[in-house]
């Protein structure tokens, strides 16, 4: 009977020393739940963000997977556009007719590889009527223009090109002179140049 008097005390102690023991463990197992659920939420904007920033990189390679190659066709559309401008009309009209078929094979292929280029993203920078931008535009010299603003561009040297929304080359121009400063006939100042990378 002893022994049962003493298992009987042993067992009235003990759920009162766990019941004891719960606060803690339940605080615990609730600071884990909390710290748990955290790591749950940054996971999951980690995820996120990768995903977001998979796609921009996917939409980006899309866009811009040709910058280079487009970069080396604009040194073909040039030399095309070139030797068409150095057949002047008067010329023309005096060439013969196998002359002539070269010449309009010329300016068909100059015609497709714009249309190509186009269709591809790639844009010639428009500059009529345009002031510098330093952003699209690369000022090669200042000269005096008359009618014209201080700051507008006079004359295209090399037509300049974006793809998308990125500038692949800027256009080279030259730029009305600031101010009411007249140059020697032949005399220029060079301007600066901005020559931005996609």
């Amino acid at each position: 009977m002893a022994d049962n008097d003493n298992q009987s005390s042993h067992d009235l102690l003990l759920p009162q020393a766990e019941s004891e023991g719960q606060p803690d463990e339940l605080a615990a197992l609730q600071a884990e739940v909390a710290d748990l659920s955290e790591r749950h939420l940054r996971a999951l904007a980690e995820a996120e963000n990768t995903r977001r920033r998979a796609e921009r990189d996917r939409l980006d390679a899309s866009q811009y997977a040709v910058t280079r190659f487009a970069r080396d066709m604009l040194t073909v559309s040039d030399n095309l556009r070139r030797a068409l401008a150095h057949f002047p009309a008067e010329a023309r009209a005096e060439a013969s007719a196998a002359m002539k078929a070269v010449l309009e094979g010329v300016e068909a292929t100059e015609r497709e590889l714009a249309a190509t280029l186009e269709r591809h993203g790639v844009r010639a920078i428009d500059t009529t009527g345009a002031k510098f931008d330093p952003h699209l535009h690369q000022a090669i010299a200042e000269v005096s223009a008359e009618g014209k603003a201080a700051g507008s561009i006079v004359n295209v040297v090399q037509t300049g090109y974006v793809i998308a929304d990125r500038l692949l080359r800027p256009a080279m121009v030259t730029v009305a002179r600031t101010g009411g400063e007249r140059a020697a006939d032949g005399e220029s100042t060079s301007a600066g140049a901005s020559d931005t990378d996609a």
